[in-house]
């Protein structure tokens, strides 16, 4: 394990520039497709696998089957127990790791290249073979069980939930992910089996490596590793008909500082004003310290320690939404200094100054998203599953800088809804009360 975490140090000091990625589609004997940036400066490879549907494969009476099924995943597979596969593992210097969101469930594998073929036939095993033993899923369960109610006294999660419950109804993104208690309680082997069979097949599946491995032996890999899985899994859930009314829903919660999540409909990653988008939400909130909510909120009034925004274009839905603390007796004015900075950005728009700034930062801090081969195999995993060219990393700072004033204002003016802005908000607000 040592020489493993060694490796491992190497590999993150000895990156190619991002200028010298230089990304190919391989495609293996058996059809399967994966995106390669080969490198053999260290004796190190990291493979992303990872396949669309995650938690929205859910039944609505099994909510966390599947996030209970990718915690079980390393519970033992083939013949070895839980703590045999454990000692296996480990003795072959190798990490898998394993994780479910709303629309994907991904495995995350990195391992030297002189036990390759041992961590491959481990890691097949592990998806073909798992046990699934009950004292496992009893056990896995029972974390679960008790992250769930944690979460009931997290003011984060209250929120979160919240406003999913809100902006998307019955969908699967209306629940989360994880379950309930009671659903989680109820869910049999027999429901992991069952999400198991629903999410790793090869329609669903984008596969990404990076490192000492060629086209050739990836390829060989790819069909020893994944060539039997199933053509099909569960089908995916259709669009999230989001619902997001302007106004205020107050949670109660005992607390000297309230928390709130606010929002509104967003826009889509393949929308081509995406990256006009993306920039304007940097100066408006996203960009730290220098963004305006950060300025006009913290810096100005002192009414939070930090604010901020983000875009969230989810498969079957986008949302563009913030988060801020506050005292309670001053989450309401903070609510209203950001409610009117958003009317600000939609009819006055921004400048060329905070325009240029931000661009210089976008492109300047993208190279450092490169930051180890996993980071990278991740990101090319997540270019495929959004629809990216191959090509998108060498021209992505292209994009942003392609952005012109008048793009920004225009969308500004479009995207902003300060009337349908909705705050969710958790604690014991003083001056505030549901409106919608």
């Amino acid at each position: 394990m040592k020489r493993f975490v060694a490796t491992l140090i190497a590999c993150l000091v000895a990156l190619p520039a991002l200028a010298e990625i230089e990304i190919e589609e391989v495609t293996s004997p058996g059809g399967i497709k994966a995106w390669l940036v080969e490198d053999h400066s260290i004796p190190f490879t990291a493979l992303e696998l990872r396949f669309r549907g995650g938690t929205s494969l859910d039944d609505p009476d099994k909510r966390g089957a599947v996030n209970l099924m990718s915690g079980l995943i390393e519970e033992g597979a083939g013949d070895m127990d839980a703590r045999t596969y454990a000692r296996e593992l480990e003795a072959l210097a190798a990490s898998f790791r394993y994780n479910a969101g709303d629309d994907s469930v991904s495995i995350s594998a990195r391992f030297l290249s002189e036990n390759r073929d041992e961590v491959v036939d481990l890691l097949r095993t592990t998806i073909h073979e798992p046990r699934f033993d009950q004292d496992a899923v009893d056990r896995v369960r029972a974390q679960v069980l008790s992250g769930l109610r944690s979460d009931q006294t997290d003011p984060n999660e209250i929120a979160g939930l919240t406003f999913a419950q809100m902006a998307y109804g019955d969908h699967p993104y209306g629940s989360e992910g994880k379950g309930t208690i009671e659903s989680v309680s109820a869910l049999t082997r027999d429901d992991v089996v069952a999400a198991y069979e629903g999410v790793f097949a090869k329609d669903r599946l984008y596969v990404g490596a990076v490192g000492d491995i060629t086209a050739e032996e990836l390829g060989i890999l790819l069909d020893t590793l994944l060539g039997d899985l199933p053509d099909t899994g569960k089908p995916i859930p259709g669009k999230a008909e989001v619902n997001i009314p302007g106004g205020v829903s107050v949670v109660e919660f005992d607390t000297p500082q309230s928390v709130a999540l606010f929002g509104q409909a967003g826009i889509d990653r393949d929308d081509p004003d995406f990256f006009a988008a993306f920039v304007l939400n940097h100066i408006l909130g996203g960009g730290g310290f220098e963004s305006r909510l950060m300025q006009e909120v913290r810096e100005k009034r002192g009414l939070t320690y930090g604010v901020g925004t983000y875009l969230v274009p989810k498969d079957l839905a986008s949302v563009y939404l913030g988060s801020v603390s506050s005292a309670n007796d001053r989450i309401a004015e903070a609510i209203d200094v950001i409610r009117d900075e958003w009317a600000r950005a939609a009819t006055e728009g921004v400048t060329q100054e905070e325009l240029d700034d931000a661009k210089t930062y976008l492109t300047g801090a993208y190279p450092l998203r490169f930051d180890g081969n996993g980071q990278i195999a991740s990101i090319m995993v997540g270019m495929q599953m959004e629809g990216l060219p191959i090509d998108y990393i060498a021209t992505r700072n292209d994009k942003v800088n392609a952005v012109t004033l008048e793009d920004v204002n225009r969308v500004a003016a479009e995207l902003l809804d300060p009337d349908g802005l909705h705050f969710v908000v958790v604690g014991k607000p003083v001056g505030l009360e549901t409106t919608n």
